[in-house]
């Protein structure tokens, strides 16, 4: 193995895609990734038996699908890594066995990681390596936290999270009330710009008070507030302008975002933001993080939206990383872990 430039297979299982990617060093090699997301639509959410069952039969063909893209054998490969918590537990158990299958077969070393931490490391293969520290504002359809971010392969401190609802969650049923249908982030995203006014309509802005946590956050009183708004309208027999509740909706949402991580930027003296997982591909998050960022003299990192939702490829960077940083790789043995803490980066 080279240990500065470790060519890395990552799996990644922990919901409903099953993605495999390939990482030289902090060059992306192959980016594969197979979603179940149509099999869950119906269900207006994911089912975690279907998720499970999916990955079984989606992991080879998407493992092969990965090695054509990057142009390499499996006897390439110097090391495997896979999502080792946290996430839904079924899903969860198909990656690590698959990462486990391929690490004994090939005689290479695995790393089970943590699913928040490859979020963070997943920026290095497109704008270089992560500024120390940083700040990681990490917001998807199960997680919404703020991490200080000293050292993504050995230090990750949470500063604060979700109490109930992440953000994306949010974005799911607001959708299904308004009938947009699941995922409910893209959706939004689009109502909200096809003519929305996110001024149309004043919804709360959750924990923003004196005396709340400064970087917890809370979004089931919006989504109630949001579902209040819409009943009442029907009852009153009048239509609902979902442009304007969407575009009002999703600026709450991004407000009280932005809002916390730059302040959390500011009290830690940290000059760079990380936005990542799969909220971060919301537009409006994006710009409304830059320009209030630029005001601040703060810079925001990225990614590009492929690889702000669930992939292989953030996984194999964090292997990556792990190796040239010379941290030790997991046991045979290693297990799921549906709650693995983020302050774990390593199984």
């Amino acid at each position: 193995m080279t240990a500065d430039q470790p060519i890395v297979l990552g799996f990644e299982t922990s919901c409903d895609e099953t993605g495999v990617g390939i990482v030289r060093g902090t060059e992306l090699l192959a980016d594969a990734v197979a979603t179940s997301v149509d099999e869950h639509a119906r269900y207006g959410g994911v089912v975690p038996e279907v998720a499970s069952r999916a990955h079984l039969e989606a992991m080879v063909p998407t493992v092969r699908r990965a090695l054509d893209q990057a142009g390499l054998k499996l006897s390439d490969i110097d090391a495997v890594a896979v999502t080792s918590g946290p996430g839904l537990a079924g899903a969860l158990l198909v990656g690590v066995a698959a990462a486990k299958a391929y690490a004994l077969a090939l005689g290479k070393p695995i790393y089970g990681v943590n699913h928040l931490a490859a979020h963070v490391c997943v920026d290095q293969l497109e704008h270089g390596p992560l500024p120390q520290p940083a700040m990681a504002l990490l917001v998807s359809g199960g997680h919404s936290s703020l991490l200080l971010v000293p050292d993504v392969a050995t230090d990750i401190r949470p500063l604060g999270n979700t109490i109930d609802d992440a953000a994306g969650e949010a974005f799911d049923k607001v959708a299904r009330v308004l009938g947009l249908g699941f995922p409910g982030g893209p959706l939004i995203d689009k109502a909200a710009r096809e003519g929305g006014d996110p001024q149309a309509i004043a919804f709360p802005r959750g924990l923003t008070g004196p005396r709340d946590a400064p970087f917890d956050f809370s979004f089931s009183g919006l989504k109630t507030a949001v579902a209040r708004w819409i009943e009442a309208r029907e009852r009153a027999g009048e239509p609902v302008p979902v442009a304007d509740v969407a575009a009002s909706f999703q600026e709450a949402v991004v407000d009280v975002l932005t809002r916390k991580a730059l302040r959390a930027c500011k009290e830690h003296g940290v000059e760079h933001l990380l936005i990542g997982g799969g909220v971060a591909a919301n537009s409006r998050l994006r710009a409304l993080a830059v320009e209030r960022a630029e005001a601040v003299g703060i810079r925001v990192r990225v990614p590009r939206p492929g690889l702000c939702t669930d992939n292989g490829a953030m996984v194999a960077a964090l292997g990556a990383q792990l190796v040239a940083s010379g941290v030790a790789p997991s046991a045979l043995d290693l297990p799921a872990d549906s709650s693995m803490p983020v302050t774990e980066v390593v199984a």
